[in-house]
């Protein structure tokens, strides 16, 4: 790909760019963002522990001792056609109301059972920089990035203190994710501390990374997951960007073709509920496909082109048991990892 700088973040959300054509004589002028974020402010993250939204309480973590930390990012909430900004200031209100209420809440609580939850506001770049390359849009994704690789870097000499790390994402939060893999981790002495990275809602090749793997079987960890969520009459034009692509079943956890809707855990819908056995779900080329979600409101399905926007929720409690089943195999193996350096 021409800008190797990018090459994880053209990958996200190209399903949707490729319909949104915006012109150039329509595209405002970059913003300037010259200042770079402080995240040793509070107020400079959505999340940190000790100080978690009302919605996050309801999940805590299941064995704090043992000292794991998840790092979310959330993807992309600034899409109105009418947002003529690149990039959205991480003190806007309104997009940190989006972050808390719909992110944070129906997304990283699958995780914050599992560890400590770190969650940094961002100045995420519109949904039109990815059809606009050359007009803006690079410039907007590298800030995004340069401010999550900020945050993710102060995270680390000030909070991390050597424990393991799950790290999160969704959409253009997981195109982030993905940086932070071959900025951190791949290659590095790092990885020994990476539980697992979700990074669900772009396309990945399976070999995307050196030493970071596609992890195959629900028990892995030090590597990744990723999957993208469709109907069952898939838009063939949205499916070309996800054809040839690594997926993993978000149910099994493996590569088995199809998990039948009895082994699905169960989802989180906007009304806080909780809906097990909602769906069949198929692993294609690339992508998932599930049956339509059987739920008291599954008519609204109907209504949308795809599942992208559920590519956590759908599957919250299974993305909830499959973390914590890899936080207990990390926490395994690194105490027999001790304990045989104790004898030697």
């Amino acid at each position: 790909m021409k800008y190797k700088t990018l090459s994880f973040i053209f990958t996200g959300f190209l399903f949707i760019s490729c319909r949104m054509q915006i012109s150039q004589k329509n595209s405002e002028t970059l913003q300037n963002f010259s200042e770079s974020i402080d995240y040793s402010l509070a107020k400079n993250w959505a999340v940190l522990p000790g100080r978690y939204p009302e919605t996050l309480k309801n999940y805590p973590v299941q064995n704090p001792q043992d000292s794991i930390d998840v790092f979310y990012v959330y993807p992309t909430l600034i899409v109105s056609k009418k947002d003529k900004r690149w990039n959205v200031p991480i003190e806007d209100s309104i997009q940190q109301n989006k972050v808390l209420k719909s992110a944070v809440h129906f997304q990283a609580s699958a995780w914050a059972s599992s560890g400590h939850l770190y969650v940094p506001y961002y100045r995420q770049a519109h949904l039109r920089s990815y059809s606009n390359i050359e007009n803006g849009g690079k410039s907007a994704l590298l800030l995004a990035y340069s401010d999550v690789k900020a945050a993710f870097k102060y995270y680390l000499e000030h909070y991390n203190h050597g424990h393991g790390i799950i790290l999160a994402g969704h959409s253009q939060g997981s195109t982030h994710v993905g940086a932070l893999l071959r900025d951190f981790f791949d290659g590095k002495s790092l990885q020994n501390q990476l539980v697992a990275a979700y990074i669900p809602g772009i396309g990945f090749d399976k070999k995307q990374f050196g030493t970071v793997s596609f992890m195959e079987h629900p028990d892995e960890i030090g590597g990744f997951v990723t999957w993208n969520t469709f109907k069952k009459k898939f838009d063939q034009k949205q499916y070309k960007w996800y054809k040839g692509k690594v997926v993993i079943n978000p149910v099994t956890w493996d590569k088995k073709t199809i998990a039948e809707k009895e082994l699905h855990k169960g989802f989180l819908y906007s009304n806080g509920k909780m809906y097990k056995n909602s769906f069949v779900t198929h692993v294609d080329d690339g992508v998932i496909w599930i049956s339509p979600p059987h739920f008291p409101y599954r008519y609204l399905t109907f209504l949308m082109p795809n599942y992208h926007k559920g590519d956590v929720n759908l599957f919250w409690e299974d993305i909830r048991e499959n973390s914590l089943l890899r936080v207990k195999i990390y926490q395994s193996k690194k105490k027999n990892s001790t304990f045989s350096k104790s004898e030697n």
